[in-house]
């Protein structure tokens, strides 16, 4: 693999106009243009058709994460706002579901935005709902390296802290959607088959699905998977540094089940739908190579770790490393894989799970542009130039592509 020490981020770049950003979506989800790129060429479909496209038999991979309303606004007697914006559960290690169901209190790592007008200890919000209203209260505990442990504390108790957040959040829009969520973004800015609650951003190379296309789907002999990847705010965070080895990959939670392990083992062609359900199916493969390796202490993978020895010498298949993590997970009489991984793909990285990735146009000098130019290589600059060219919409709303990756 290419030492990513030598991988200067300005190489990855390229003029995103500001009016081709997708501040909408699209009225029909699966309306969306795709650019389908293989061997070097380009066509142009619409999601709907995706099928004609895609190899029979094969496995689409998808993330059923689901956005949860993040942002929660306090409004001070001043008419100021503070916002405090929900990352993850300060022990997320227990995970996000035992999170979600909390009743009364719970903590949360949070951004705070207004963090100066915040002079009080406890800052209070009141919530009418259709069965009365509910006071919330924040309170800052402590500060970490990037973020505020926050202790959220409700009343009544008897709501979960998810009830909470459907009744007092909002949307977590990215940034570069430049206007406030509506009441619409509830449904749009989340997949048709959402399930697991705990991300921050949308898996949004899905947001593309219908019920129809996923029933059109079934019925061509392509199998789904479905695997839980929850989404951090780390995704939007840009890359600051000039070589992408100084950078610092965000950490996110993974849930896989028995049942996902045994479809990779079981198909060649493997599709995965958005770049959070290809980094999970990668961080699969390396956490089946620790097993193999004995090196299961815990069972996580860090960010550079597969560039390295001993893991950059293996040679194991797929179909290997899934049997090693399935004994594995067996032993441990585990029926799901709950951990973190901070895999960070780059130009260079051989990819050992799927051969063709769905996804959206992102952002400039970002982790996920650069996870686009490990698949394609610098075709990646082709397939920009060709969609800014085309008047294809970009980012989270945006129009997305079909890119078969390059083998060897």
């Amino acid at each position: 693999m290419t030492d990513p020490a030598s991988i200067r981020i300005e190489e990855y770049t390229y003029d995103l106009p500001p009016h081709r950003i997708a501040h909408e979506p699209l009225p029909k989800r699966d309306a969306s243009k795709l650019l389908i790129y293989r061997n070097g060429e380009m066509y142009e479909d619409h999601y709907r058709n995706l099928c004609a496209h895609l190899p029979k038999p094969s496995l689409l991979m998808f993330n059923n994460t689901r956005v949860i309303n993040a942002r929660i606004r306090f409004q001070k007697s001043t008419g100021s706002q503070i916002e405090v914006f929900c990352l993850e559960p300060e022990e997320a290690h227990q995970g996000f579901e035992s999170a979600m169901s909390q009743q009364e209190t719970t903590r949360w790592k949070c951004l705070i935005g207004g963090l100066s007008k915040w002079k009080e200890p406890i800052i209070t919000r009141l919530v009418e709902t259709p069965n009365g209203p509910i006071e919330l209260q924040a309170q800052i505990i402590s500060k970490g390296s990037q973020h505020y442990n926050v202790q959220f504390h409700w009343l009544p108790g008897d709501y979960t802290f998810a009830e909470v957040l459907s009744f007092t959040g909002h949307v977590p829009l990215p940034p570069y959607i430049k206007r406030s969520a509506t009441r619409a973004d509830n449904e749009r800015y989340q997949t048709a088959y959402a399930q697991h609650q705990g991300s921050v951003a949308a898996p949004t190379a899905g947001l593309h699905f219908t019920d129809a296309l996923l029933q059109d789907i079934s019925s061509n002999s392509i199998d789904t998977g479905f695997l839980t990847l929850h989404v951090g705010a780390g995704t939007f965070k840009p890359v600051t540094t000039r070589y992408i080895s100084d950078h610092e990959m965000h950490g996110e939670w993974l849930q896989v089940s028995r049942q996902v392990l045994e479809q990779l083992m079981k198909h060649s062609f493997i599709i995965a739908v958005g770049t959070t359900s290809l980094r999970t199916m990668e961080t699969l493969y390396w956490l089946g190579v620790k097993v193999s390796l004995g090196m299961e202490q815990p069972l996580t993978l860090h960010q550079w770790e597969v560039y390295s020895k001993p893991l950059s010498d293996t040679s194991l298949t797929l179909e290997e490393s899934m049997k090693h993590l399935l004994a594995y997970m067996v032993a441990e009489k585990l029926q799901h894989i709950y951990t973190q991984t901070h895999i960070m793909i780059v130009p260079g990285y051989s990819f050992r799970t799927a051969k063709a990735l769905i996804t959206n146009f992102h952002q400039p000098q970002s982790t996920l542009l650069l996870l686009v130019a490990a698949a394609i290589g610098d075709d990646w600059k082709k397939v920009y130039e060709y969609a800014l060219n085309h008047d294809y919409r970009f980012l989270s709303y945006g129009d997305g592509s079909l890119l078969y990756l390059h083998q060897g």
